[in-house]
């Protein structure tokens, strides 16, 4: 444990250095993803492997096994930080993540901006209980968890043109995520969707409810362009220009 404390130690402050001084975006990019590792394996360490595994694992990754460690830097953590670079992200103050499951995107991208307010939903309790216990222990305190369906959240006065920003990844369908998700955002907030080989499809299925509920789609933004790509997720920029 002594040795994991000294190695995070090292790992941390290379990427405080990196992300506060360095100017090549490729090198901030890799501190945060190698901050975010520690962040895994601490969690692992601390709360043991099957705890961890109900934060750091969806349906189909599991970060104990060693050989999966770039798999899930980019499958999870690089994919969800995609939209940080973003002007548009970056100028949000308040940011809900819909149907944050194991806490993607939610969760890196609040790691990596302590300035925003992140608000986490999921219609699962038990998922948002270990998030709270996690960051509570972490010591991330710019994270809220909601227990509620995505439908309902959207309707309560709470929620409702609250936000600069909405994200949502692997939840649904476009044009069902429209319907959730653009009543959160505030006019001229953003709505970013996750998604993934059939955007197409979804973008043309989704216009009316978004033309519906005063959105306008006004970029698409490839996530990866190498052929080996493991998210092949698309960020789907649907802008509120009218309540």
């Amino acid at each position: 444990m002594l040795e994991l404390l000294i190695f995070g130690i090292v790992i941390i402050l290379f990427a405080l250095v990196a992300m506060l001084f360095s100017r090549s975006q490729s090198l901030q990019r890799f501190a945060v993803m190698e901050f975010l590792l520690l962040f895994a394996v601490l969690t692992i360490s601390a709360f043991g492997v099957n705890r961890a595994q109900g934060f750091m694992k969806n349906q189909y990754i599991n970060l104990t096994a060693v050989r999966d460690r770039d798999e899930a830097l980019q499958k999870h953590i690089a994919d969800s930080l995609s939209c940080d670079f973003m002007e548009e992200y970056e100028a949000a103050e308040n940011v809900i993540d819909i149907g944050t499951g194991a806490g993607f995107p939610g969760v890196p991208l609040a790691i990596v901006s302590p300035d925003k307010k992140f608000t986490l939903v999921d219609s699962l309790n038990k998922r948002l209980r270990i998030i709270d216990e996690l960051t509570g222990e972490l010591g991330i305190k710019n994270v809220t968890t909601v227990h509620g369906r995505a439908e309902d959240v959207g309707k309560s006065k709470e929620h409702r043109e609250k936000y600069d920003i909405c994200v949502s990844r692997a939840v649904a369908s476009l044009d069902v995520l429209c319907e959730w998700c653009l009543p959160l955002v505030k006019k001229g907030g953003y709505f970013v969707a996750y998604k993934g080989e059939n955007v197409s499809r979804e973008t043309e299925d989704a216009a009316s409810a978004i033309k519906l509920l005063g959105g306008k789609i006004v970029e698409i933004r490839k996530v990866q362009t190498e052929e080996e790509s493991i998210s092949g997720h698309v960020l789907v920029m649907i802008k509120k220009v009218k309540n």
